[in-house]
């Protein structure tokens, strides 16, 4: 004969069903915690590369999806725009009067420099010049000494030339129009952006502006500056990543110029500044900002990089 349940045992089970019930609607009924693993303590300014922009028609950004990722996580973003094509102090000039504009609307102290490929030389610019404002710097990509292939346009233009006119014909035209189309109008210098990408330029800059460069040929550089400033870089050896990235054929093709392991477009012992946090991702020049819309290696994520990087600049009270 089936016995009944005791009347003790069907209070205890419906005690315990009402209290689980009660936990699981508190839990759903807590607000959502919010995400702060990118809350740096200054604000992260992004400085884009040669031909590049900070959002074309508002709808392309440069560094596609990654001023969302950092923003979600609790980081205060702003993009930059500088000529498409100039000198780097031409270019870290109008940076700097970004970043004191960023300043004065945050009410920040100081703000967190990264730079992308020729925006690395910009940032650097911008820290040697005002250093008071800046509390940390990071290159991603950039040629600090110089890239083969600029050094390899640069020998075979010859000064003047009809050659040399119409690069820079077409060069300070497509700035141009890449300016207008990002809502931006600067001068334009392609062959003085080209001479201060190539080897020379690359020195020359350096001697004026030496801190976070490796003394030896491929080393890391001092961690930080005179003024406490932090120094990072990182880069990608991979130029061809995606087949379904019509710029990846390019990146390979322009590879085959350097003699060292590279990302399409700048080498990788020269992308060497500060604390090298990695200098060999699966990226090619454009994976490094998540270019062209985030088509890149199926197992690297370049938000995942800079989300990173904004958590270790938390850490670091930046």
């Amino acid at each position: 004969m089936i016995r009944p349940p005791q009347s003790g045992a069907c209070m205890r089970n419906a005690v315990r069903t009402l209290v689980l019930t009660v936990a699981v609607l508190a839990i759903w009924a807590q607000p959502a915690r919010a995400d702060t693993y990118t809350q740096t303590k200054y604000p992260i300014v992004l400085a884009h590369g040669m031909a590049g922009f900070d959002s074309l028609f508002g709808v392309l950004d440069y560094f596609y999806g990654i001023e969302s990722t950092l923003k979600s996580g609790g980081a205060k973003v702003y993009i930059t725009h500088v000529p498409q094509f100039n000198t780097s102090e031409a270019r870290g000039e109008a940076l700097l009067a970004q970043v004191q504009d960023v300043l004065a609307r945050s009410g920040a102290a100081k703000v967190n420099l990264i730079g992308h490929s020729h925006g690395g030389l910009d940032v650097r610019y911008v820290a040697a010049v005002r250093p008071d404002l800046v509390a940390s710097v990071t290159t991603v990509g950039s040629p600090h000494k110089g890239a083969d292939l600029a050094d390899y346009l640069r020998n075979n233009l010859k000064n003047g030339s009809f050659t040399e006119g119409v690069l820079a014909y077409f060069a300070n035209s497509l700035g141009t129009v890449l300016g207008l189309l990002s809502g931006h109008t600067q001068p334009q210098d392609a062959i003085g952006a080209l001479a201060a990408l190539s080897k020379s330029g690359g020195a020359a800059f350096t001697a004026k502006f030496p801190a976070g460069i490796p003394t030896t040929s491929c080393g890391s550089g001092a961690a930080t500056g005179v003024q406490g400033q932090r120094y990072y870089s990182w880069s990608g050896t991979d130029p061809f990543t995606n087949m379904l990235d019509a710029s990846d054929y390019a990146m390979k093709l322009s590879s085959f110029f350097y003699s060292e392991s590279n990302d399409g477009l700048v080498g990788r012992c020269s992308s060497h500044f500060g604390t090298v946090i990695r200098d060999n991702y699966d990226m090619n020049h454009l994976d490094e900002v998540n270019q062209v819309l985030g088509l890149t290696a199926f197992f690297t994520d370049p938000k995942s990089v800079f989300r990173t990087q904004a958590n270790r600049l938390k850490t670091a009270g930046l």
